[in-house]
């Protein structure tokens, strides 16, 4: 990734440098770049931009859309930086000066959505290349002035590097993340943001009665780990949010087995628990005032002779007992354990992520993540959030008629529902059960927007970081 810096004015060294242009603004293009557009068939749409080389010694004009003017948000500021900065990938340094465009999105933003667009559009994920390729591209400086945009700025480098953590542990391996190297890399990231982290091995997680952790890390040589993360603000608290992530950090549907095909992402499995991680991680930079705590559990799902059984049961965290009847519906089961752990400490919501079901993408799609809860003032506020950082979400009913599908001959509760409709309103039916009565609660299904098969505007191909600027942005604005 290219280092990104800040300026009053586009830099010397720069050898291309964007004019940003709306749709319907295209007549104040002068004749020779009005020529040069209507050629290419540039119309200024979002995301499209068109090179229109200077003389010898000036730089590369780059024609940047931005869609019509009166759409103009912080999130098409986003998607079009990301465009530009893919465009310009052969040059040694560059300037963004869309943070200036005459727009309705207040200054602060727009530079903070601009630098969150050139970062994350220009993320990729080379660890496991033997020569990773060479970068042209050293250095991009987002141009602009005004009171605040310095900080602005610094937000949004602070939320690349938040949501880049969380893409570098999903695109992962899971031969090589396991939960105990999870945890060393939440040790450093936690050292270097400021916040309290505590590791939990094994005895700690049984002394504890974490039930569902340990049956579905039965059948692993990995041993199980779990986090719990505090972020403290300075001066008196707003209030206290719990945020639960999914840390399954590699998912062969134990005994009940996925196909070659079900099996081969399933490194992504942990996207909610590094969502977690990585908004914690912002909330220093944000200057939250609310006082946050991450509940992370930690475990791969896999086969030896000691792993679960389909009708094995086992008791969680709150004492309820679970008849496992599917050992691929395994997330709910650690999630079980940390929802009931969240719940004793009386925080004021809890919000859990997870890539808990196929069933809600099958509904939404991979763009949008599902959201499900028992607070309707909750949700709102989460969706709240998700608008100002263009992160889909849908909201989902927990219908309690269909409860009656979690119902156990043997136990108090099994973990799938009847049927192959409805999965992921089940599924959250099933968390429900671990979240005491009357808390603030709400569920986000990530399903598919774990994962990018391709480049779409801040998101790159292979693990998305969905959720980190999401949950940062509510906790930050709680209250």
């Amino acid at each position: 990734m290219p280092r990104l810096t800040f300026s009053s004015s586009v830099p010397r060294a720069a050898s291309a440098v964007d004019l940003p242009i709306a749709s319907d603004d295209m007549e104040t293009l002068n004749p020779d770049r009005a020529r040069a557009a209507e050629l290419s068939g540039f119309e200024g749409k979002l995301g499209q931009t068109l090179h229109l080389p200077g003389p010898a010694d000036e730089p590369v004009t780059v024609l940047v859309g931005l869609g019509e003017r009166a759409d103009l948000t912080a999130d098409v500021l986003r998607r079009a930086a990301a465009a530009y900065i893919r465009s310009i990938s052969k040059h040694q340094a560059a300037a963004c000066t869309l943070a200036e465009e005459p727009s309705p999105v207040d200054a602060g933003d727009a530079v903070e959505a601009v630098a969150i667009g050139l970062g994350l559009g220009s993320y990729s994920y080379t660890d496991q290349k033997s020569k990773p390729p060479a970068e042209t591209l050293r250095r991009v400086t987002v141009v602009a002035r005004g009171s605040g945009t310095k900080a602005a700025f610094t937000r949004g480098e602070a939320a690349v590097e938040a949501v880049s953590l969380a893409r570098d542990l999903t695109n992962e391996p899971g031969g090589s993340l396991t939960p105990v190297a999870f945890a060393a890399k939440a040790k450093k990231a936690c050292s270097a943001a400021g916040l309290k982290l505590a590791v939990w091995d094994e005895k700690r997680i049984a002394k504890e009665k974490f039930g569902g952790l340990l049956a579905v890390n039965q059948g692993s040589t990995h041993k199980p780990r779990f986090l719990v993360i505090d972020y403290t603000p300075s001066g008196r608290a707003k209030g206290s949010v719990a945020l639960v992530g999914k840390g399954i950090t590699f998912d062969s549907g134990g005994l009940s087995i996925k196909s070659g095909a079900g099996m081969m992402t399933m490194k992504i499995d942990m996207a909610g628990g590094a969502a977690v991680l990585g908004a914690m991680t912002l909330l220093p930079a944000l200057g939250s005032k609310t006082a946050a705590t991450a509940y992370i559990p930690l475990t791969d799902n896999m086969i030896n002779g000691q792993a679960q059984r389909p009708g094995d049961v086992f008791a969680a965290r709150n004492g309820k007992t679970v008849e496992v009847l599917n050992t691929d519906a395994e997330g709910r089961l650690v999630l079980a354990d940390a929802l009931s752990y969240a719940s004793e400490k009386k925080h004021d919501a809890i919000i859990d992520i997870a890539t808990l079901t196929g069933a809600v993408s099958a509904a939404l799609g991979s763009a949008y993540a599902g959201l499900m809860g028992t607070s309707d003032e909750l949700m709102s506020a989460i969706e709240a959030s998700a608008e100002q950082t263009g992160e889909k979400l849908w909201r989902l009913p927990l219908p309690t008629e269909y409860r009656s599908q979690l119902d156990s001959p043997i136990a108090d509760v099994k973990n799938i529902g009847a049927g192959p409709y409805g999965g992921a309103l089940t599924a959250g039916l099933f968390l429900k059960e671990f979240v005491s009565e009357g808390q603030a609660w709400a569920h986000i299904d990530l399903g598919l927007s774990a994962m990018a098969d391709t480049d779409d505007g801040v998101v790159a191909k292979g693990g998305t970081g969905f959720g980190v600027r999401v949950l940062a942005d509510l906790v930050a604005n709680w209250g």
